[in-house]
């Protein structure tokens, strides 16, 4: 609600009452509700903690310069959700927290990006236990051609000396957490690959969260999926926000309005504006911003 007050002055008669001023109120009605936006976060009272920040954060494929100067503090159990066009940096940003880019003969970075106090971008950071603390999960589900017990157990393995009874347990942890339990406890055994698409989606969230990791990456979750599944997901992400810090890089609007406690807009490789999800939607800051969410670039 907006309020403009006009103030009115009468100097004919200093004893003569002060006239009322003059009010008027224009009201911009909020949106009604809808079935898929019920579950939209509001900002947090308080400030979380940080789970992961960015300083003077730059990153280059060869001569390219991807990223400018990315100064960000991502907040510890909460979605941040990562916004922009193609080719504005999102899914290099991400790649980047798990060291995935290491793989990229023509990518370098310089910059700091920390996991609490863990320096992730130091050559002494051991990449195989940072990649167990910041599980990612990719565009398209990449279940293993495994049995859906053995997908579960595929990283633990790589960490801990499991029994019976304790892989039993994991699995079916993993598999609860990620809303997939009920659906597949009676075929465990049976190939990962028969699952659908949005149900191997949710295998490859429960595979990353088995190895117990604090924060999850998801690059474009969804955007192989059909809306039932999108639904699921984001439900599942709702509650998973409770035990772990979420980034998500998405294209759908919608999904970050719904989805995301906190939304940063990615243009050209700088970070134009991050803020509460509510606060970018309702009232951004910077034009870009506004024209890239209400549609007229992207």
């Amino acid at each position: 609600m907006t309020m403009t007050t006009t103030h009115q002055t009468n100097n004919t008669n200093m004893a003569d009452p002060k006239p009322t001023p003059k009010i008027t109120v224009s009201v911009v009605p909020k949106p009604k509700a809808t079935a898929a936006a019920q579950h939209t976060p509001q900002s947090p009272p308080v400030k979380p903690n940080t789970a992961v920040k960015l300083r003077q954060f730059n990153a280059w494929y060869g001569q390219t310069h991807v990223l400018h100067d990315i100064n960000a503090d991502l907040p510890e159990k909460h979605v941040t959700a990562f916004i922009g066009p193609s080719g504005c940096g999102k899914s290099t940003l991400l790649r980047w927290v798990n060291r995935m880019n290491d793989l990229v003969p023509t990518a370098r970075a310089t910059g700091e990006i920390k996991l609490h106090e863990l320096d992730l971008l130091s050559r002494s950071t051991d990449v195989v236990d940072l990649r167990r603390r910041v599980g990612m999960v990719f565009q398209k589900p990449n279940p293993f051609p495994k049995t859906i017990y053995e997908n579960i157990l595929f990283g633990p393995k790589l960490h801990l000396k499991l029994n019976k009874t304790e892989s039993d347990q994991l699995v079916e942890t993993s598999l609860r957490q990620a809303a997939l339990w009920e659906e597949v406890k009676d075929r465990l055994h049976t190939s990962a690959l028969s699952l659908s698409g949005g149900q191997q989606q949710r295998l490859c969230i429960a595979r990353a969260i088995a190895v117990g990791p604090e924060v999850l990456l998801m690059d474009e979750p969804c955007s192989a999926l059909d809306p039932k599944s999108t639904s699921a997901i984001e439900d599942l992400m709702a509650e998973l926000r409770k035990t772990y810090t979420i980034v998500i890089v998405t294209h759908n609007m919608q999904q970050a309005a719904r989805a995301s406690d906190y939304c940063a807009f990615l243009y050209h490789g700088e970070l134009v504006e991050f803020d509460a999800t509510d606060k970018v939607f309702t009232n951004p800051q910077d034009e870009r911003t506004e024209s890239y969410i209400t549609g007229r670039f992207g």
